[in-house]
């Protein structure tokens, strides 16, 4: 907010933005509760009165007590004092040039002063003059019988309000509007001007009173608004004034009379802006055909805070309303809204602003009535052919969510929109979903694993339309109500509707990488507050999407008997459909239908208050069990945050029954610690807790509990079920990262890894090596390096030599062929680069020969450290109009070490003709991966700053995603030192972002690791590598 509390030069800067309690008869000093002429005398305050910006608002206020006062009012405070100085001097300037009495000529018979009276009188000048200036400062009330009123707790709050763009006090402080007033209906009518990236707006919003106010607050940015109307009821329209306060993206009406609580009043704004040259608001985008045409379209992306740049509005989610919307266009383009045809029909449902959507194109739909609904896919006319796929799960997925919610899908239409330029992986406005063309179409050739990215994300925003578009959280601190849901819905939908694309190794991935940043001490609770537009940008993270979707598997899997979580949601979805909601009222639907009564509120609360997850260490003596819980962080931490406490709805198998369901023994730790109710005789050799890996949290067994654990591995792979294997591999090197293992434990347990076949514990295990293999590449230390490639390929070689070059039809083993000869081609084991090359020319020679999907980045990875390849390789890209071919063959560019080469596609990937600016975030992460890349990358993120947050909005997920390339590289203090020092100098443009502060406690947590286990590693590795190799093992299912 534009509130300065330091003044440089007091004639650049209006006097009501001065709070000086010492100079109040100053005529130019607004004193808002005595000046009646700036404001009417206000009647009681309504709740808008009550709320007041946290301290990062820098509001301004009058009547607190004297120690009351903290850091930010003692500034302003100060300074006001100190400028008293100016008000002196003014007054100074004032003052009459001639004095009324006129000083007289010297009689020539007066005699000199002596020393003694001169000293005297420039004695009694500078006492005259102190006093003068004593009193000058004293204010007038020091001098009434009364005195001065002392400041106390009592004394009301005054505000002192901004600047309007024209000069006038603005009428509100605060970020979040006020509530006095809600809007019922929209009816935008606007026209586009694709030729010079403009449009024209009306914007007619119907509004209730709902408080006594005097002002209308609204949302608008970059809006040139050239005439507004205000009526109330069916009186006559007149004209009024509309405020903009730009720093706080909001514009108002000042009214003299109040408006009363029950009227009905319209605004009516007419408006004009220019197209967005980023990817938010309404905003204008291209593409170019097969014949080289170029074509110009339109399109929005509102969510979260960007509906305000495309018209006037209440930008907030729980200010719901219906939408009439008109767009007009030339007879060559067609346009989509969330509802039917080009005058489009009003909602039927109310739905908050960041829904609305539109778009102005020349687009081709295929269509399907599904259940009363008409459901159709749009592409570009030459990408008709690659929505076929896209309609099919759309349509089967929305059949499947009108069974499991009980509540039908409510609009006439559901449209899904492949947008040739767009940041987001989707948009789940209502009625009018908006894709990239990569997450939407693919080819009738494609495989399995590529139709599973699309499949994933067509189940996730068709999820929205309940969860996020029929019911809304009020405020974005609760986020995760509309991402965790949809992702959690995304799993479940694809597991039972497309069972073939195995969605279930794909879900418990993401569960141990979103651990891996819940780990951090930077991370935040699943519901945080957010205020500013910054932190509602960084709230689209990995923690309200993925940890959100972890804690309701958790609960599902917890809840006993199959329906009551279903039956839950359901009664969650009818009771509040049509409005916004918070947290509790999730955890209180859950409760009222949950049969044996369970207090979800009480073991949920908990898990969405606190940041982190829990650490469960478990210890045996005799029969007994005993569960101790604390906060697992990889950065020590204070008492504050490990004296956190969750209600851990713990599962546990053991070795007498291990793999089926009907294993699975369930224990509720509420406390520090508690003791298994059922004992555990000595004779069961080892416990597995978090079965499945559906709970989330993660176990330390000691040192007796690991051993038995890693003897039963070794002894049959098949003990446990695959999550468990996998998470018990997570788990692991999650603590030896934090310092409680040894790395000697880590490689013990990675011993049974000879005989693994599975996907999920071959791609974590892969994984964890890969990133300690690239830290030693980016210190240097070659000669581990040499003792790790050794390592990984003794272990798991022959798994690699087993896999086929060919077409595979089964989806896991997709996933498992693709690490695998990722991993050893990266490795530069000879026979997997042999055969990539081989491939890559026999694919330029006959290119209707397609490279099957899950080997293309491997293929074109390996073709692209060849400097003629690369070449060849970027034109077949600019040439490729398939989109999941095209974004590998991307993945292959960036890949290269030749650091000319890595220039040319950074840069291209900037301005945005060649390759789009979109994919900008995924070339840095590719290129920081590189040796010859990370400190290019980095580099180009320095230099580029400025141009990259103009694209990409501070805070946001491509933002967070560039951060977290260019620095997790980074493992020593000279680096260390370079980003914080880079990401201090920027101030308001990033410094403060959470994913800085992450950024930092990664590269001191590398930093850590390397000095805790750069020997250790050595001295194990060379031993392991002077052994002789073992037998290889079979690799047959």
């Amino acid at each position: 907010m534009a509130f300065f509390c330091v003044f440089a030069e007091s004639a650049n800067l209006p006097r009501n933005m001065i709070e000086n309690s010492m100079f109040e008869e100053e005529p130019d000093v607004v004193d808002l509760a005595k000046d009646t002429t700036a404001f009417p005398t206000f009647p009681a305050l309504d709740p808008d009165e009550i709320t007041y910006e946290p301290r990062s608002s820098r509001l301004l206020v009058r009547g607190l007590g004297e120690n009351d006062m903290d850091e930010d009012e003692e500034d302003c405070e100060s300074s006001a004092r100190l400028l008293g100085m100016s008000f002196m001097n003014r007054s100074s300037s004032h003052r009459p040039s001639s004095s009324p009495y006129t000083r007289q000529s010297p009689s020539r018979s007066c005699s000199r002063p002596t020393a003694r009276t001169m000293v005297a009188c420039v004695l009694f000048l500078v006492i005259v003059a102190s006093m003068t200036m004593v009193l000058y400062f004293l204010p007038g009330c020091t001098f009434t019988k009364d005195g001065c009123p002392k400041r106390n707790k009592t004394t009301p709050l005054e505000l002192v309000y901004p600047l309007a763009t024209n000069g006038e006090l603005f009428p509100w402080t605060q970020l979040r509007l006020p509530q006095s007033v809600h809007p019922l209906s929209y009816e935008l009518t606007l026209t586009p001007d694709l030729d010079n990236m403009t449009f024209a707006g009306i914007a007619v919003i119907n509004m209730s009173v709902l408080h006594n106010t005097n002002r209308i607050v609204l949302h608008g940015l970059n809006l040139n608004i050239s005439n507004a109307t205000f009526k109330i009821g069916d009186g006559p329209a007149s004209n009024v004034t509309v405020l903009q306060y730009k720093a706080n993206q909001q514009i108002a009406v000042k009214f003299t009379e109040y408006l009363k609580v029950g009227q009905y009043c319209v605004l009516t704004l007419t408006y004009s802006a220019n197209l967005s040259s980023t990817y938010d608001g309404f905003y204008s985008s291209s593409y170019t055909d097969k014949s080289g045409t170029k074509h110009i379209l339109a399109a929005t992306q509102f969510e979260p805070l960007s509906a305000r740049k495309a018209f006037p509005c209440f930008d907030e989610p729980a200010f719901k309303a219906t939408f009439l919307i008109k767009i007009n266009r030339k007879q060559n383009y067609t346009t989509l809204s969330n509802m039917p045809q080009d005058e489009f029909e009003r909602t039927s449902v109310n739905m908050s602003t960041y829904l609305v959507a539109f778009v102005v194109a020349n687009f081709s739909p295929i269509s399907k009535n599904v259940s009363g609904t008409l459901v159709s896919v749009y592409s570009v006319p030459e990408k008709k052919e690659h929505t076929e796929y896209a309609l099919e799960a759309a349509s089967k997925l929305l059949e499947f969510y009108n069974t499991f919610f009980d509540i039908d899908y409510p609009l006439k239409k559901l449209d899904l929109v492949a947008i040739p330029d767009f940041l987001a992986g989707a948009m789940e406005n209502w009625g009018l979903i908006t894709f990239r063309e990569t997450t939407l179409l693919v080819g009738k050739d494609s495989s399995p694993l590529e139709k599973q990215v699309v499949a994933s994300v067509v189940a996730h925003e068709l999820a929205h339309q309940w969860f996020g578009n029929l019911v809304t959280m009020r405020w974005w601190n609760d986020l995760w109500l509309n991402e965790g849901f949809a992702t959690y819905m995304q799993y479940l939908s694809l597991q039972e509707v497309f069972p073939e694309l195995q969605a279930e190794n794909l879900f418990l991935s993401v569960r141990f990488r979103v651990m891996d940043k819940d780990a951090l001490i930077s991370s935040h609770p699943v519901s945080t507050a957010v205020v500013t537009p910054e932190q509602v940008e960084e709230m689209f993270d990995s923690v309200s999407y993925e940890k959100g979707a972890s804690i309701l598997l958790m609960l599902n899997a917890y809840l006993p008997g199959e329906q009551q979580f279903r039956k839950g949601i359901i009664q969650y979805l009818k009771q509040f459909s049509g409005s916004n909601t918070e947290t509790n009222n999730l955890w209180d639907s859950l409760t009222q239908v949950s049969t044996p009564h369970q207090n979800v509120s009480e073991m949920m609360s908990s898990w969405t208050s606190l940041k982190g997850f829990p650490l469960v260490s478990v210890s045996r003596k005799g029969d007994e069990v005993t569960l101790t819980q604390e906060h697992f962080l990889l950065t020590p931490a204070n008492a504050s945050h490990t004296s956190s406490l969750w209600e851990i709805p713990v599962t546990y198998v053991n070795d007498s029954c291990s793999v089926g369901p009907e294993c699975r023994q369930n224990f509720l730790l509420k406390a520090k610690s508690g003791k298994l109710k059922t004992p555990v005789p000595e004779s069961v050799k080892w416990l597995k807790l978090n079965y499945q890996n559906t709970g989330y949290y993660i176990v330390d067994y000691g040192d007796d509990g690991w051993t038995a654990l890693i003897n039963a591995l070794s002894t049959n792979v098949s003990i446990l079920t695959f999550e468990d294997r996998a998470s018990l591999i997570h788990n692991m090197f999650a603590l030896s990262r934090q310092g409680r293992v040894s790395f000697r434990r880590v490689l013990s347990l990675l011993n049974y890894t000879y005989k693994e076949t599975e996907t999920a514990p071959v791609t974590e295990a892969l994984l964890q090596l890969n990133n300690i293999y690239r830290l030693l590449e980016k210190r240097q230390e070659f000669d581990l390096m040499s003792c790790m490639k050794t390592y990984i390929l003794d272990h798991f070689g022959a798994l690699m030599d087993n896999q086929t070059w060919g077409e595979e039809e089964n989806l896991s083993k997709q996933e498992l062929r693709s690490a695998l000869l990722s991993m050893a081609c990266s490795l530069e084991k000879e026979n997997c680069t042999q055969s990539a090359n081989d491939m890559f020319k026999q694919y330029v020679s006959n290119q209707t020969r397609r490279i099957p999907g899950d080997l293309q980045q491997v293929v074109f990875s390996v073709a692209a450290q060849s400097r003629t390849d690369w070449l060849i390789l970027y034109d077949m890209y600019k040439q490729s109009t398939v989109d999941a071919e095209k974004r590998n063959m991307l993945l292959g560019l960036a890949s290269t070490q030749d650091t000319q080469l890595l220039a040319k596609i950074l840069n291209e990937g900037l301005k945005g003709d060649v390759i789009q600016t979109q994919e900008l975030p995924l070339i840095i992460n590719t290129v920081s991966r590189g040796f010859a890349g990370y400190l290019f990358a980095w580099d180009f993120v320095q230099v580029n700053w400025d141009r990259l947050i103009e694209k990409f909005l501070v805070g946001s997920f491509a933002i967070q995603s560039i951060i977290k390339s260019v620095t997790s590289p980074f493992s020593t203090q000279a680096h260390l030192d370079q980003v914080k020092a880079f990401f201090s100098s920027l101030q308001e443009r990033g410094s403060q972002m959470r994913s800085v502060q992450e950024a930092l406690e990664t590269i001191r947590l590398n930093q850590l690791w390397m000095e805790r286990n750069l020997s250790t590693l050595r001295e194990l590795l060379t031993k392991i590598q002077s052994q002789p190799q073992k037998e290889e093992p079979g690799v047959s299912h």
